[in-house]
């Protein structure tokens, strides 16, 4: 790789957020200081927004009532009323914590400043939190814990067993017992997705922000290479890209959480609420 080709291949960003330093054995990495940094800015807003509360809302109270019906009815509707009211507080709360952590990767500062790591190094300070896996990862992770919880306290492991292997359609008799090796095997191939989800998850969450980022470095970087009338027109190259990536952060949180609450509906919905 030539010296110009090796300059443009360091304003990406690594696969791994850099690690800058350590609270005993635990590696505190950059996308770690901005989760708690968006965790921070969400706690504030809701308090913001619930400390006074107004018989006709307005401004940071009318936003997050607005939003917190329109997700509540969204759900409802996917997962029942019962369903809901036991896990809204989840979904809302992951929702809410992907999109400012999508959005808070946007903001300019973001990835600019740099400090000097354990290691000697100049590495970035702030870095999007989902452009590292390991967050994607942890979300998926937690939501697969309380999915088999709410599943089991919902309809217990025989429902679940009769949910995924057992013959659907209310079919009786011979024909029953005639299918039920295909509806086995089709139950197998149901284990096998459930799993898979855990994989399929965080890495459609990942990869999205992080290549969102990536191409957002490259076009910022761009401009550095303009001279004369070119450099008015190379600077205005990322604004494009930033309007596409509020977009995609706003999806992506709604498409994690309409997910996950799908596969949890799925399992967990009452029949009499499923018709």
């Amino acid at each position: 790789m030539t010296a110009e080709g090796a300059h443009e291949a360091a304003h990406g960003l690594s696969q791994q957020a850099p690690v800058l330093f350590h609270l005993g054995p635990v590696p505190v990495s950059s996308a770690m200081v901005v989760s708690w940094i968006v965790t921070l800015v969400i706690i504030f807003m809701v308090r913001a927004a619930a400390g006074k509360v107004a018989l006709v809302p307005r401004g940071m109270q009318n936003f997050f009532e607005f939003a917190i019906e329109t997700l509540y009815e969204t759900l409802e509707g996917i997962m029942g009323a019962h369903l809901t009211r036991r896990t809204f507080w989840f979904f809302v709360s992951l929702f809410l914590f992907i999109l400012f952590s999508n959005w808070a990767g946007l903001i300019p500062l973001i990835g600019n400043l740099t400090v000097e790591s354990e290691d000697g190094v100049r590495v970035g300070l702030l870095r999007a939190v989902n452009s590292d896996l390991n967050m994607p990862l942890a979300m998926a992770t937690l939501y697969g814990i309380l999915w088999l919880y709410w599943s089991i306290r919902e309809i217990g492991p025989l429902g679940m067993l009769q949910h995924i292997f057992g013959v659907k359609g209310g079919l009786e008799g011979a024909l029953k017992w005639c299918l039920m090796p295909i509806f086995f095997a089709v139950g197998l191939i149901e284990v096998i997705s459930i799993l898979f989800r855990q994989v399929s998850l965080p890495l459609r969450l990942y990869g999205n922000i992080f290549a969102g980022e990536n191409l957002l470095e490259v076009m910022t970087h761009l401009g550095t290479r303009a001279h004369g009338l070119l450099l008015p027109i190379t600077g205005l190259l990322p604004l494009p890209f930033y309007l596409l990536e509020i977009l995609v952060g706003f999806v992506q949180a709604l498409v994690f959480m309409l997910l996950t609450s799908v596969f949890t509906g799925m399992m967990c919905r009452h029949e009499e609420e499923a018709h």
